[in-house]
């Protein structure tokens, strides 16, 4: 759930933490970008008139012509009606259709287009370079460059969300997260409320990450990173009985979680999807 901008509804590219493609967008604010009607050539203005094309519209356009022309000069189609003028206009004509009919045959299959294997619709892009999360120095993805302090933000966002969440604290959540997913928290913990349950997340301790790649948008920067997280995840009812979970045993997660920030300005929590 969340927005992670222009790329919302494209996967982050695989890493050595999170291989597997990340579960799909499920939730988002994020507008998904308008498609062209179906039928349209490639390339056509959005809200275009559809118009049909081809050999069989070339073709039919043709034939109409020479109709045409036999009607007025007297003949069938193909001109049955002795060796007069009108014979010999109507084949005139006959043989102009076929002279641009093949000519369009021949632009159309041979004359210089490309193989479509491999044409820019067939171009996969290749993942960046995944960057250990406890590396030291600079990490560039895409025109961001993170430095250490970065990454030590997002595991410090990692711990402040759970914590926030654990405690039901939504003026933190606001303070950790786009009003986009402090709204997603807020319905979920409303939710646990009406059901008579919490679920706590305690105990965390960040076991891996790395980044997916990291991109800016206009005044903002993002950047999508993959973290294998253990902690203490139970759900408790009213009475504290635990009806989900084992307080002795860790549980492993693995997350992508996206981050964003005004240029200059602090990180804060944008997306999360699950790793595969």
């Amino acid at each position: 759930m969340g927005s992670r901008g222009s790329r919302t509804y494209s996967a982050p590219p695989s890493t050595n933490t999170a291989p597997s493609a990340a579960a799909p967008m499920e939730r988002s604010m994020a507008p998904r970008a308008p498609s062209a009607p179906l039928g349209a050539p490639m390339g056509a203005p959005l809200g275009a008139p559809v118009r049909s094309g081809g050999f069989m519209s070339g073709l039919a356009g043709g034939l109409l012509g020479v109709g045409i022309g036999s009607m007025l000069f007297g003949g069938g189609l193909f001109g049955g009606g002795g060796f007069g003028i009108s014979s010999l206009l109507s084949l005139l004509i006959q043989g102009a259709l076929l002279f641009f009919v093949g000519r369009w045959l021949f632009r159309r299959f041979l004359g210089g287009q490309g193989a479509m294997a491999g044409g820019p619709s067939m171009r996969v892009a290749q993942p960046q370079q995944a960057v250990p999360m406890a590396m030291q120095g600079a990490a560039t993805g895409g025109s961001v460059t993170l430095s250490k302090a970065d990454y030590t933000a997002f595991e410090q966002l990692l711990q402040g969300v759970q914590a926030a969440w654990t405690a039901s604290d939504t003026n933190a959540l606001r303070g950790l997260a786009t009003p986009e997913m402090a709204g997603y928290f807020a319905e979920q913990l409303a939710d646990q409320t009406s059901r008579g349950v919490t679920n706590s997340v305690s105990h965390v301790k960040l076991e891996q990450g790395d980044l997916s790649e990291a991109w800016t948008e206009g005044a903002r920067d993002y950047a999508t990173v993959a973290m294998r997280f253990s902690a203490l995840d139970v759900t408790k009812d009213q009475a504290g009985r635990v009806v989900q979970g084992d307080l002795a045993l860790r549980t492993m997660t693995t997350e992508l979680w996206t981050f964003v920030r005004a240029r200059g300005g602090s990180w804060i929590l944008s997306a999360i999807q699950q790793a595969r």
